[in-house]
Order: structure tokens, then sequence, then C-alpha cells
């Protein structure tokens, strides 16, 4: 009885695998977006570029320091994940 209820269970389920394949591909790539928007080498690699931009006067000063308080924001505000 066991299995045919595991059985009978599976194939009501089975309308729902893509749904779920679905869900979890979003969850996948909702995690690597937030692991790189988080990432601190990435948060320095434009805080240089902000500076660089403003060397060269492609960035008002003002455009600037809110560029750079979005980037501290980020990386104080990561996520903190533990050691693997």
């Amino acid at each position: 009885m066991v299995t045919e209820v595991g059985l009978v269970s599976g194939l009501l389920g089975l309308p729902l695998a893509p749904l779920r394949v679905t869900i979890w591909a979003a969850e996948q790539v909702r995690q690597q977006a937030e692991s790189e928007f988080y990432d601190p080498e990435s948060i320095r690699a434009q805080l240089h570029e902000v500076d660089r931009q403003r060397d060269e006067g492609e960035l008002t000063e003002d455009q600037a320091i809110a560029w750079e308080d979005e980037l501290v924001e980020r990386l104080l505000s990561a996520p903190t994940q533990p050691k693997e």
C-alpha cells in the first residue's frame, strides 16, 4: 500500500516537475548574482574604476561620491556566509 501511495503522489506531482526545475534554476541564478554583487574583489575593482573616472574627468565629484557610497554600503551590508 505504501508503494501505491508513493506512485500516486509521484504521478500527481509529475506535472509540477518543470515548475520545480524552473524555481531551482532561478534560485541558482539569484545566488550567483548576489554573490557577484557583494563580492569584495568586485567592489574594490569598481572603487578603482570610480577613481579612474574621477581622475579623467568622466565623473563629477558628486557622482563619484554617490557611487563610492553605494559600493561601501554593499560591502558593509553583504550577507555573511559560513566558510566551506
